[in-house]
């Protein structure tokens, strides 16, 4: 389950956006970041990351892989893509998509949405568990893919780096498990990056409530669930009004594992959208 979450986390991360029209040209707003992976300070992973924002559509795609040591032990590594529309009030997902390969083992999810609904494909579907909360159709409407969910979008004009980027509870189904993660403001910190962005961040509470789609006597569920110190740190992309994490951080029976960035670069662009059309 803490593998869960931390994936959650950096597959937010994995965001690459553009915009589509009718043959317009669109300024685009791109980001390049690295993030690295770490408990207690050793470095496990890395994850390489391009957003391009658009006005009307944003497309994610991501990888990355286990670094260091712990590539003796579980030599991983893994892609995702998502995409949907964006718009003033809201992002809507359409698809989403991550295969991972961690030695012999791999799997493969897709979720398709439609109506307000998800559909997912597994590569891999789970047994019936009889200790399991089971997923419903009342499970799948109403949500959005782990990538998307962490996509933050501020409302109003002006700073983005402010306490309304954490007021929200967000209703996220990966495929398997349907849960919902809460924000909620702590404060406002100066971070930054060894190349790229520099200035303030919000920091958010974060807290995991899982719903349906997992085991109830697991004890990771159970140790996320009670965990009251995870927190995430949420930097702007200038030139639009969304947010994304530049640091989580989850304290574990180990100590504390953190995601945070290295490389956090925007630019803008402009692009015929026919050109975005054409990927």
């Amino acid at each position: 389950m803490l593998r869960r979450l931390i994936a959650v986390c950096c597959a937010a991360a994995l965001l690459s956006a553009g915009a589509v029209g009718a043959g317009a040209a669109e300024t685009q707003v791109k980001l390049d970041a690295t993030y690295t992976t770490t408990l207690l300070g050793i470095p496990l992973g890395q994850i390489y990351w391009t957003v391009e924002v658009g006005e009307q559509r944003y497309v994610a795609t991501g990888a990355g892989s286990t670094v260091g040591l712990l590539r003796v032990f579980a030599n991983g590594h893994g892609t995702a893509k998502a995409q949907g529309t964006v718009n003033a009030r809201e992002i809507v997902a359409s698809e989403f998509m991550v295969n991972y390969q961690s030695g012999t083992s791999s799997d493969e999810i897709k979720i398709a949405f439609s109506g307000g609904k998800a559909k997912e494909t597994l590569a891999h579907p789970p047994k019936p568990d009889p200790s399991g909360v089971p997923l419903t159709d009342a499970n799948r409407v109403g949500v959005v893919d782990p990538m998307t969910a962490l996509l933050i979008q501020v409302p109003g004009s002006g700073n983005t780096t402010v306490p309304a980027a954490c007021e929200r509870k967000i209703a996220v189904f990966d495929g398997k498990m349907r849960f919902d993660l809460q924000l909620a403001y702590k404060r406002i910190e100066q971070v930054r990056a060894n190349a790229g962005y520099q200035g303030p961040a919000v920091v958010c509470a974060l807290y995991f409530s899982p719903l349906a789609g997992y085991d109830i006597g697991r004890s990771g569920v159970r140790y996320l669930k009670a965990e009251r110190d995870m927190e995430m740190w949420l930097a702007p992309i200038a030139g639009t009004r969304l947010t994304v994490p530049f640091r989580v951080s989850v304290p574990t029976p180990l100590g504390l594992g953190v995601l945070q960035a290295t490389r956090f670069v925007v630019t803008q662009q402009a692009e015929p959208s026919s050109a975005m059309n054409a990927r």
